[in-house]
């Protein structure tokens, strides 16, 4: 029987508005996967969406106010990686476990220019 991971995480912008995403993946997440993951974050939490190819959540947000604001910024929230529960593995993987990983260790420095948000106008500033 194949095992399936899910990988949480959010964005949550400068107003504490919250928008979350899951990915649906093939494989095992095990310790060492988590602490390879956690090493390759900003701060052991926060990466760009865009960089590593994962589906980008503050569009949902965006929905609620009619597009970006100065409040969004470029930073998603890594929460975790656990087992899917059995409703969630009929789903089509997004990936990997280990493709996950391997995206992020390619990482060798943040480029915040990849995400839209990196230059809305900061009025308030």
């Amino acid at each position: 029987m194949t095992e399936f991971s899910v990988f949480d995480y959010l964005y949550r912008d400068g107003s504490n508005y919250k928008a979350w995403g899951s990915l649906l993946l093939k494989g095992k997440a095990t310790q060492t996967n988590i602490n390879a993951l956690l090493s390759c974050l900003e701060s052991r939490e926060f990466f760009i969406a865009e960089q590593v190819g994962i589906p980008p959540v503050y569009v949902g947000l965006w929905e609620c106010s009619g597009g970006p604001t100065e409040d969004d910024h470029v930073w998603h929230t890594f929460l975790e990686i656990r087992p899917a529960k059995p409703d969630e593995a009929n789903g089509i993987p997004w990936g990997t476990v280990s493709g996950l990983i391997k995206k992020f260790k390619s990482v060798q420095k943040w480029d915040e220019s990849l995400s839209p948000n990196w230059d809305i106008p900061r009025w308030c500033i």
